[in-house]
C-alpha cells in the first residue's frame, strides 16, 4: 500500500511539473510571438537620433559677480547638469565607465546578448545585484526617453531606441551623450557637475581612482552614495572597476594598485553660496523676467553687480557691528546695502548679520523687509519743501508745539532727539541737527501727499496708501525698506538725477550668447538745485554740531561726506545712510521680531559705527574724486543767519512777525528793504522771517495753533 501510495504521488507530481513547464514555455512563446507582431510598431514609434540630439536637457544656471570669476551661486532644477564637449572630457572616466558598465561597447550594436548573460550568472553566484546586462546605448535611451518600471514593453521601447540611436550616431557620440546625461547622485546629473560637487574641480582634473568611483555611482546612486551608510561597498566597487581596466588592458598594474590604495574623499555635499540674500534677491528678478523653470533649467551665466570683495568686507563689519550692539544695545541684527549713485549698481547687499541663524532668522532680508526709518525719512519731506521754494535759509520756530489730534485722537506733541526747544533755526540747522519739531512743521508746508509722491518718484513703493498717513510721517510714520531709503538717497548724491537700482549687468545663455542687458535710464527727478541744498546741509558738520557734537560717528575727517540717522520711537529700528558723489552706504540695525533695543541704541550709536567703517574703508581704498556741488544763494544777506543760532528777543503776545523780530534781524529786515526789486524782496522776507509769522501764512488756523507754542518759554 505504501509502494503504491508513493507511485501514485510521484506520478501527480510529473504531471504537475509537465503542465508548469507547458504554461511557462506557452507564455515564453506568447510574450515572444506578441513582442515579434508589435515590433514593427514599437520600432516605428521609438524615437531615433534626431529627437535625441534636439533633446534639450536641464542646465544648471550660475550666478556671478560682476567680474565673472567668483561663482555666488548654481540654480536647477531636479537636475544640476553641466554639459562637456567631446574634447572636454577626459579619457580617463570614458575607460573607467566602459570598463563600469559596457566594455562590448564599441563591439555590439546597441545591445548585447553575452553581457545579458554573464550578467545574470554573476549576480545569481553572488546572490546580489552586482552588474547590470543594459549596454550604455540602452541605459541612454531609459533615462532620456523612458521611466524605470520593470516591464516587457519598456525593455522592448528600449532596445528598439538603442538600435535606432547606434544606426544614426556614432560611438564616440553616444558616449558623450551618456556621459553628460547620467546621474550620478543627489540630483547631479553628467560628469562634470559630478566632479565639481564631488571634488571640487572640473572634470579634466579627475585622477584615475576618483573616476573610477564615479562610475560605479550610476549603478546604484543611492546604495553607493559616498555621504551613506555603505561606503565599503563604494570602495569595493571602485576597486572592481581598476580591477576591470587591468583586465582590459586600460591600465597597467602599478595604476591599479596606486589608485586602490587612495581612500575615497569627497567634500561635504551642501549648495555653496555666496551673498546670499543678493543671491535671491536677483533670483527673484530672474523669474521675473524669463519664469523660475526656465532660469533653473536654461543654463544661463548671470553677471550681477555685486563687488565681491567689497561684499565680504560688508559682511564682516556687519557681523562685528552686529556682536557689539547685542552686547551694548540688545540688537541682535543689521543690515546694509551699498550702491553706486552714478548707475544704480547694488555693489554689495547684507541681508542679516548671519543668514545661516536660525536664532535670529537670518534668511531674512532686512534689506528688503519694512522697517520704520525715523529720521532718516526727512531729507525727502524737505527736499519737497524746498521745490516749493521754502530754502535751507528759511526760519522756523523750534519751540513745543501742539499739532492737535493725531489718528489715535490723541494731541500730537512730538519732541526733539535731545529733549531741548532751539527757538528761531533755519531749515539748514532744523535738519542737519534733526529737530523733530521744525520737520513736522515742514511736512506741513510741503504738504503730506505731495512729499509721498516725491518719496515714490524717488523710488520707494511701501507708501501707497497715502490717506492713512499724517504729519508724523515726517518722523519716519511710513514703513519702507532699507534697499528703498538707500536708493533714495542715490538720487541726492546724483544731483538730482535717478538710476533705476541694478542687480544684473549681463546674462549669457549655455552657447555663451548673450541674451539680456539692462538699460541704463537715467532720469531727472530733483532739480539739481534741490539735491544740491540737501547735500549741503547733510554734509554740515558745523550745522549738526549743536545736538550731534563736532566729531560724532557721522562725521568723516578729510572727506566731504553727507549722511542722517534716524531712530524709530522705542528704539525698534536704527538707521544710517550717508554718500558721497561716488557711493550710497546705508545700514540698519534692530531685531527682526521688532522687539525694541536698550535705551539709547540710536541711529548715531548702533548704526552710524556700522556705516562709517564701510564708508571709511571704501573711501581710504578709492579716495574721494568728486565733491559736492554747492547750491546758488540768493544775497549775502541771508547768510548772516544761516548757521547761526538766531535767539528769539521778542515775547509779546501780538502775532505781528515785526514784533517778534531781534534787533538784529530788524537792521537786516531794513537792509532788504532797501535793495532789490518787489519779486526779490518777497523771496527775502520769506527767507528771513518765521514763517509762522509771515503774510502767506498769517491766517493759517495750523499756523495759529503753532503761535501759540511760540509765545511760551523756551524749556
Amino acid at each position: 500500500m505504501a509502494k503504491q501510495r508513493k507511485q501514485k504521488k510521484s506520478r501527480w507530481w510529473k504531471t504537475f511539473l509537465k503542465w508548469l513547464i507547458f504554461v511557462i514555455f506557452s507564455l515564453i512563446l506568447f510574450v515572444f510571438a506578441w513582442a515579434i507582431g508589435n515590433w514593427e510598431r514599437i520600432y516605428a514609434e521609438a524615437p531615433g537620433a534626431d529627437t535625441l540630439l534636439a533633446y534639450k536637457p536641464a542646465q544648471t544656471s550660475v550666478i556671478y559677480d560682476r567680474t565673472g570669476k567668483h561663482k555666488l551661486y548654481e540654480l536647477h532644477g531636479q537636475e544640476n547638469r553641466k554639459t562637456l564637449l567631446h574634447e572636454e572630457i577626459p579619457d580617463v572616466i570614458r575607460k573607467a565607465t566602459l570598463a563600469a558598465e559596457d566594455n562590448n561597447f564599441y563591439q555590439h550594436r546597441g545591445f548585447d546578448l553575452k553581457a545579458i548573460g554573464r550578467a545574470a550568472w554573476r549576480n545569481f553566484r553572488s546572490n546580489e545585484y552586482e552588474q547590470g546586462g543594459s549596454t550604455i546605448t540602452q541605459q541612454l535611451a531609459r533615462n532620456i526617453f523612458l521611466t524605470q518600471e520593470q516591464t516587457v514593453l519598456r525593455k522592448l521601447k528600449e532596445l528598439a531606441i538603442s538600435i535606432k540611436i547606434e544606426k544614426e550616431l556614432s560611438k564616440d557620440e553616444i558616449l558623450d551623450l551618456y556621459l553628460n546625461q547620467i546621474p550620478y547622485g543627489a540630483d547631479i546629473y553628467g560628469i562634470e557637475a559630478a566632479t565639481q560637487n564631488y571634488f571640487h574641480k572640473s572634470a579634466q582634473e579627475l585622477t584615475l581612482s576618483e573616476a573610477a568611483m564615479l562610475a560605479a555611482l550610476p549603478k546604484a546612486t543611492t546604495y553607493y552614495s559616498p555621504y551613506g551608510s555603505n561606503k565599503a561597498k563604494l570602495v569595493e566597487r571602485r576597486n572592481y572597476i581598476l580591477e576591470r581596466m587591468l583586465f582590459l588592458g586600460l591600465i597597467n598594474k602599478k595604476e591599479t594598485e596606486a589608485a586602490q590604495a587612495n581612500p575615497v574623499e569627497v567634500f561635504a555635499l551642501q549648495t555653496p553660496i555666496q551673498a546670499p540674500h543678493f543671491v535671491f534677491y536677483v533670483f527673484d528678478q530672474l523669474k521675473e523676467i524669463y519664469g523660475e523653470d526656465f532660469v533653473r533649467q536654461g543654463g544661463l551665466k548671470v553677471y550681477t553687480s555685486l563687488d565681491y570683495d567689497l561684499q565680504r568686507r560688508a559682511e564682516a563689519i556687519v557681523a562685528e557691528g552686529a556682536k557689539k550692539n547685542k552686547n551694548q544695545y540688545g540688537a541682535e541684527n543689521a543690515s546694509m546695502v551699498v550702491l553706486n549713485p552714478k548707475n544704480g549698481q547694488i555693489l554689495a547687499m547684507v541681508g542679516s548679520r548671519d543668514y545661516f541663524s536660525q536664532e535670529i532668522e537670518g534668511e531674512v532680508n532686512v534689506a528688503l523687509s519694512l522697517r520704520q526709518p525715523g529720521s532718516a525719512f526727512k531729507p525727502i519731506i524737505y527736499a519737497k519743501a524746498f521745490e516749493k521754494g521754502f530754502q535751507p535759509e528759511t526760519l522756523l520756530y523750534d519751540r513745543p508745539t501742539n499739532f492737535g489730534p493725531d489718528g489715535s485722537g490723541r494731541d500730537y506733541k512730538p519732541k526733539n532727539y535731545d529733549g531741548k526747544s532751539h527757538g528761531l533755526v533755519s531749515m539748514r540747522q532744523a535738519l542737519a541737527m534733526s529737530l523733530n519739531i521744525p520737520a513736522v512743521k515742514t511736512l506741513y508746508f510741503a504738504g503730506i501727499k505731495d512729499s509721498i509722491e516725491l518719496a515714490e518718484k524717488m523710488g520707494i513703493s511701501t507708501l501707497a496708501r497715502k490717506n492713512i498717513y499724517g504729519l508724523s510721517l515726517a518722523l519716519g510714520g511710513g514703513e519702507v525698506n532699507l534697499l528703498e531709503l538707500t536708493g533714495a538717497f542715490s538720487i541726492f548724491a546724483n544731483d538730482g538725477n535717478k538710476a533705476p537700482l541694478k542687480s544684473i549687468l549681463s546674462i549669457t545663455n549655455q552657447n555663451d550668447r548673450e541674451v539680456y542687458t539692462p538699460e541704463t535710464l537715467i532720469s531727472p527727478v530733483l532739480d539739481s538745485e534741490v539735491a544740491r541744498k540737501i547735500n549741503s546741509i547733510l554734509s554740515d558738520n558745523k550745522a549738526r554740531a549743536p545736538v550731534f557734537g563736532p566729531r560724532s560717528n557721522i562725521y568723516i575727517e578729510n572727506y566731504q561726506v553727507a549722511a542722517k540717522t534716524g531712530t524709530n520711537q522705542d528704539f525698534r529700528d536704527a538707521w544710517t545712510i550717508g554718500y558721497t558723489p561716488e557711493v550710497v552706504v546705508g545700514v540698519w540695525v534692530g531685531n527682526n521680531d521688532n522687539r525694541s533695543m536698550r535705551f539709547g541704541a540710536d541711529g548715531v550709536f548702533a548704526a552710524a559705527p556700522i556705516w562709517r567703517q564701510m564708508i571709511l574703508e571704501i573711501l581710504n581704498k578709492n579716495g574721494q574724486k568728486e565733491h559736492f556741488t554747492d547750491y546758488q544763494r540768493a544775497s549775502t544777506e541771508e547768510n548772516k543767519i544761516e548757521n547761526n543760532t538766531v535767539q528769539e528777543k521778542n515775547k509779546q503776545d501780538d502775532f505781528d512777525w515785526r514784533q517778534n523780530l531781534s534787533a538784529e534781524e530788524i537792521k537786516l529786515m531794513s537792509a532788504i528793504k532797501n535793495n532789490g526789486g518787489k519779486q526779490e524782496i518777497k523771496q527775502k522776507k520769506r527767507l528771513n522771517i518765521p514763517v509762522e509769522f509771515s503774510e502767506e501764512y498769517r491766517n493759517d488756523p495750523m499756523i495759529k495753533r503753532w503761535r501759540q507754542g511760540i509765545k511760551q518759554k523756551t524749556p
